[in-house]
């Protein structure tokens, strides 16, 4: 039984997704991409490695359904795809939520302990020097 509100994700998509986004040169690469379409070529200029191994960043970020490759006249442009991104963010938002009400109850606990401790202390007397 899923939560209310939580749709089921292929754990193989959700497992790539991860995956690919563990390499920094691959996170780079989306967030290239999040600004508009590059061709492999405009892709490798940021990086001090060969388009060849960009290239194999790429295939892994398309096996993960992060990119696609399009066909723009002689180019073949990659393009962020959003879904998967999307479909992370809602597993992940889900455990958000999970320990923001977490957090929640225990603010709540411990304000409720700081006021039975202010109530339980006794005042100081008069001529009380401590």
């Amino acid at each position: 039984m899923q939560p209310s509100g939580y749709r089921q994700t292929s754990p193989g998509r959700l497992d790539a997704t991860f995956a690919a986004l563990a390499d920094p040169t691959r996170r780079a690469i989306l967030a290239r991409l999040a600004a508009g379409d590059a061709s492999v070529a405009e892709l490798s200029q940021p990086f001090d490695i060969s388009q060849a191994a960009v290239s194999k960043h790429l295939k892994v970020l398309e096996r993960a359904g992060l990119i696609s490759r399009g066909i723009d006249a002689q180019r073949r442009p990659r393009r962020l795809e959003a879904k998967p991104l999307a479909e992370a963010n809602e597993w992940l938002e889900r455990y958000r939520r999970y320990w923001e009400d977490n957090y929640e109850r225990l603010d709540a606990v411990l304000g409720e302990l700081k006021t039975m401790q202010r109530k339980s202390k006794p005042s100081p007397r008069k001529g009380d020097t401590r």
